[in-house]
């Protein structure tokens, strides 16, 4: 029996005005990224770029008519496989570090990960199947050939940068835990927060290599003050305020001793 091939890679759904969300629908949850454009004035902003499998800036083409400022929340691979794609290339400085620290972990089957972090996210809450993907972009595609695409980042961020899109400005707050670079993208006037993988509504991440769990209990007693309106993460569907807390104080609770 034949691997079935995708009629399309991407889906999307409008937020609101502004606001898309898109995501690879054949990818396995555990590595399905959301990722999120925000329509600007002058510049659009998209925040992640998933596995990098088939060509995003293709896909969504008719969202990008005007300058695109491509953000990785973080460059695990679920993140930034399409970062390449884009001119304007954005993560914090922490997460410039060569691509070859992350290919033991970007694999697109469960069976080629080291057993030592396959038993990392089993124990987290995420069961890894042998395979990620339950259908392929085109006849040819090698799921066992995959690597995480390469990019140069154009700019590095730190702690209260701002881009700027025009008429929305989004705030870099540093969130480490996950990674040590992971950021949010804070809008204060509209309260929306593009987490990544630093809070989401599912199992948190924080035994990968490069995690660190006590700048992760920093990042959760930062974010249980933060006021927001809105959570758009880096997996899974958003939430608000109530829900942050509970996450934040569950991940406390969770790690009282480190």
């Amino acid at each position: 029996m034949g691997v079935r091939i995708a009629e399309r890679w991407f889906d999307r759904r409008r937020i609101d005005d502004d606001i898309t969300l898109l995501w690879e629908p054949h990818v396995d949850p555990f590595v399905r990224c959301n990722i999120w454009h925000v329509r600007g004035r002058d510049r659009d902003l998209l925040v992640d770029t998933g596995l990098g499998i088939a060509s995003l800036s293709a896909a969504a083409r008719d969202l990008f008519d005007k300058p695109v400022a491509a953000v990785a929340t973080h460059t695990h691979y679920d993140h930034s496989g399409s970062m390449h794609e884009f001119e304007m290339r954005i993560v914090h400085r922490a997460e410039a570090v060569p691509i070859a620290e992350f290919v033991d972990m970007g694999k697109l089957r469960g069976v080629d990960m080291p057993a030592a972090i396959r038993d990392e996210l089993e124990a987290a809450g995420y069961p890894v199947p042998d395979q990620l993907l339950d259908a392929y972009p085109t006849a040819d595609f090698d799921p066992s050939a995959y690597q995480l695409p390469g990019f140069e980042p154009t700019r590095l961020v730190d702690e209260g940068d701002v881009v700027d899109l025009g008429d929305r400005a989004f705030t870099v707050l540093a969130l480490p835990g996950h990674s040590p670079g992971s950021i949010g993208l804070w809008e204060a006037a509209t309260g929306t927060l593009f987490s990544g993988d630093a809070v989401y509504d599912g199992p948190l991440l924080d035994r990968l290599p490069r995690s660190d769990v006590a700048a992760y209990r920093a990042t959760m007693e930062r974010l249980r003050e933060l006021p927001v309106t809105v959570v758009h993460a880096g997996h899974d569907p958003s939430f608000g305020r109530a829900r942050l807390v509970e996450l934040a104080d569950a991940y406390l609770a969770a790690r009282a001793d480190g």
